[in-house]
């Protein structure tokens, strides 16, 4: 099911469960994971992209493993809030996942995570070849936690 607003997404969430942030790139696919109290993202992994079914499989090993509620994909906006040809390729990767799980999907603006990610990475004096490796992931990190703080100013104003 995909859900279009948090509010949607947050109420079509299992209790108790954690989320699963996805930055899809053309080559890899970064992953972060939530607890299951939703406050705090970490970066996951990186997955080498081939062909959609095998990188759904992989995605639905983690999400399976980890027992996930929900996935948030990151969605490539324009600078000025329009959509390109990135976030129509994100919307179609999410209705083909839909059909192979029943887990509510939703969409977090993904303007700049990657470049927070590098401030951050840069900022920890990461070497250029370790920031190459974990930049996917730790910017899916930043996706996620974007959705973790709406939802819960969700909750605090419910």
């Amino acid at each position: 099911m995909i859900c279009e607003t948090p509010e949607d997404f947050a109420a079509a969430l299992p209790r108790d469960a954690a989320i699963t942030g996805l930055d899809l790139g053309t080559v890899t696919i970064g992953v972060a994971v939530s607890d299951r109290m939703l406050s705090v993202a970490s970066p996951l992994e990186t997955i080498k992209r081939r062909k959609f079914g095998l990188d759904a499989a992989r995605l639905l090993e983690i999400v399976a493993a980890r027992e996930i509620g929900g996935i948030v994909l990151g969605l490539p906006r324009n600078m000025d809030g329009s959509e390109g040809p990135r976030a129509q390729s994100t919307r179609a990767f999410a209705r083909n996942l839909e059909r192979l799980t029943p887990l509510p999907i939703t969409f977090w603006d993904e303007r700049l995570s990657t470049v927070a990610a590098e401030r951050a990475l840069l900022e920890a004096d990461t070497t250029r070849k370790r920031r190459a490796e974990v930049i996917d992931h730790v910017a899916a990190a930043y996706i996620l936690q974007g959705i973790l703080d709406r939802l819960a100013h969700l909750r605090r104003n419910a």
